[in-house]
């Protein structure tokens, strides 16, 4: 991963992580996409131009298009891929859990499921590997990637503006906030889960 230093605006590098890790991160979770888009905000310093406005549109182009290569990975491969890459008792929990609630709210979960950890892979390739509908699928995917790339660029320069003399005070600042709201959705997530049954 470049250095805070590497990732101005007006850097060629800057592009390439926007575009490629959110990405990458669809298919291979290990890599931190919303990581280093808030690191994106962090390093993008004060002030509006068209470098910071290609970082926000190549952030969300690289998470629309990792959704959609995911999508089609499950379509194409089935359960062979989610076992995969999806493994072991999280991993299978992970995927019966996209399996029921994308029946009940589909377009909403794709879009929810970005902000929840891990959560993306198991609905996207799960949502390929049970036929959901593509064209609705990449309408939510559409949307998805549009929020979470503004929210995870403008964490970080909120950051980057709190903390401009230490961009380490930046980023933890940064990163706990999104903690926080990732930590929220899941539970959200836990108690609509737990109500369910008493409502039914």
């Amino acid at each position: 991963m470049p250095s805070l230093t590497d990732l101005s605006p007006d850097s060629p590098i800057s592009y390439l992580v926007a575009l490629l890790v959110p990405l990458l991160d669809a298919i291979i979770p290990a890599f931190p996409s919303e990581t280093a888009v808030i690191a994106l905000g962090v390093a993008s310093g004060p002030g509006l131009g068209i470098g910071v406005v290609a970082l926000v549109l190549l952030a969300g182009l690289g998470a629309f298009l990792g959704d959609n290569l995911s999508y089609a990975l499950g379509r194409r491969f089935g359960p062979r891929v989610t076992e995969r890459l999806l493994r072991g008792e999280k991993g299978r929990r992970r995927r019966e859990w996209a399996e029921r609630t994308l029946e009940r709210h589909g377009a909403m979960l794709i879009i929810v499921c970005r902000f929840i950890p891990g959560g993306r892979t198991a609905v996207t390739l799960t949502a390929g590997a049970v036929g959901y509908s593509r064209r609705r699928f990449v309408a939510a995917t559409a949307a998805a990637a549009v929020i979470w790339s503004n929210y995870a660029f403008w964490i970080g320069r909120l950051g980057g503006a709190t903390f401009e003399d230490s961009e380490w005070k930046a980023l933890a600042l940064a990163f706990g906030v999104a903690t926080m709201v990732a930590g929220l959705v899941e539970l959200g997530r836990r108690l609509r889960k737990r109500l369910a049954p008493a409502a039914a």
